[in-house]
């Protein structure tokens, strides 16, 4: 790893925590926030079963707010946690890129969303990024998505930028569709020179995981397991894609709570998670119908990448050929804290973060505020 950013390219540190609330993700990379340089470590911490049940107890308080900066109870306590987590987390990646022999020069931290809704120019996510700031003894670029709402757009997606980056940095044959599977799903168009096309598609994991963890206290179906042992029940695959959003143009986002998964209840586990995966990609495949081109092939990244299930699904509801990204030699478990990596030298850059066709907004909008350290620190610690 070469230190040092005099060539304009710095070592950012991104983190994710997504709407799956599986744990924070970290990575880190070199940019100047349009080439990628070199890739760094990466690591995870998985929340404990406090932790989440702490944030899914924020999210339920979140439904209620009208002031994006009201911190009641539950946000409060949640708050602290995704802090606390995410200052951890630095500390522990920074310590390894050392070891690595690179300092990490920035921060980049989503925070975890507790309520989308940008038709009420409202979107909140939590987390202290001056803290963490002080705490690590780094600057943080933090409050990625509120500059787009209030500027009209939708606050999300924001990671095509860097999907774009990405295709660019391995040579991916264009056009080419980046689908991230989270808790919800997200698809980026990348064709020739055109700035992206993105939009959130529906659910990818979050009613599947929701189900399992309410039924067998489990936090996810391990490759699809369960899924695949089940059938499909298209009577309430037909009432799950009556849903409005999947018909509505882009750029369109959506909040993690967006969907009910009501008409699977009847249902054995096994045929209720194999209904909300043919779900989860017939949203998909509808949305592909939407694109102003179609793509080569789907490259798909998030944790369900990792679900061969789910990505079966997709491949026959879309007709394309899907490809995890980690078969491409690419981070898919950890593609979205790159990307945060990479929003934020962009903003401190002044550079646009998102586009017309990505979130709607009027023009190409940067976003993001910096918080620094009292007292930097350069070592790891």
């Amino acid at each position: 790893m070469n230190d040092g950013a005099d060539d304009g390219y710095l070592w950012a540190l991104g983190l994710m925590s997504g709407t799956s609330m599986d744990g924070v993700d970290a990575a880190v990379i070199r940019t100047d926030g349009e080439r990628i340089d070199a890739f760094g470590p990466t690591f995870f911490r998985p929340y404990t079963d406090d932790e989440r049940t702490t944030l899914r107890a924020a999210l339920a308080e979140a439904r209620h707010m009208t002031d994006r900066n009201a911190r009641p109870p539950a946000l409060a306590g949640a708050e602290k946690v995704v802090t606390d987590a995410h200052r951890d987390v630095v500390r522990r990646l920074a310590a390894l890129t050392l070891d690595a022999g690179a300092i990490v020069d920035l921060v980049g931290f989503h925070g975890q969303t507790v309520f989308h809704a940008p038709e009420r120019g409202l979107t909140v996510q939590i987390g202290d990024g001056a803290r963490l700031a002080r705490e690590t003894g780094l600057p943080v670029v933090h409050d990625l998505r509120a500059a787009d709402v209030g500027a009209g757009g939708q606050g999300a997606p924001l990671v095509p930028v860097y999907h774009r980056a990405l295709a660019a940095h391995v040579g991916l044959d264009l056009p080419v569709a980046i689908l991230n599977l989270g808790g919800v799903a997200n698809i980026t168009l990348l064709d020739a020179e055109a700035d992206p096309v993105a939009f959130d598609t529906g659910p990818a994991n979050a009613l599947m995981d929701d189900l399992l963890m309410r039924r067998e206290g489990l936090r996810f179906d391990d490759g699809g397991r369960i899924a695949a042992s089940g059938s499909v029940d298209e009577l309430a695959l037909a009432r799950l894609m009556a849903h409005p959003h999947f018909a509505a143009p882009w750029p369109k986002s959506l909040d993690r709570d967006a969907f009910d998964a009501g008409p699977v209840d009847h249902l054995a586990t096994p045929d209720a998670l194999a209904t909300l995966a043919a779900f989860t990609a017939a949203s998909i495949a509808a949305a592909v119908a939407l694109l102003p081109a179609r793509p080569r092939r789907i490259v798909a990244a998030g944790g369900g990448a990792n679900n061969p299930e789910l990505l079966r699904h997709i491949a026959l509801a879309t007709a394309l050929a899907v490809t995890p990204a980690g078969s491409l030699g690419l981070s898919g478990n950890f593609l979205e804290a790159e990307a945060f990596a990479f929003l934020a030298v962009r903003s401190r850059r002044g550079l646009p973060l998102t586009f017309p066709g990505t979130t709607g907004v009027a023009r190409p909008t940067t976003g993001g505020l910096l918080a620094l350290p009292l007292t930097p620190v350069r070592d790891g610690g």
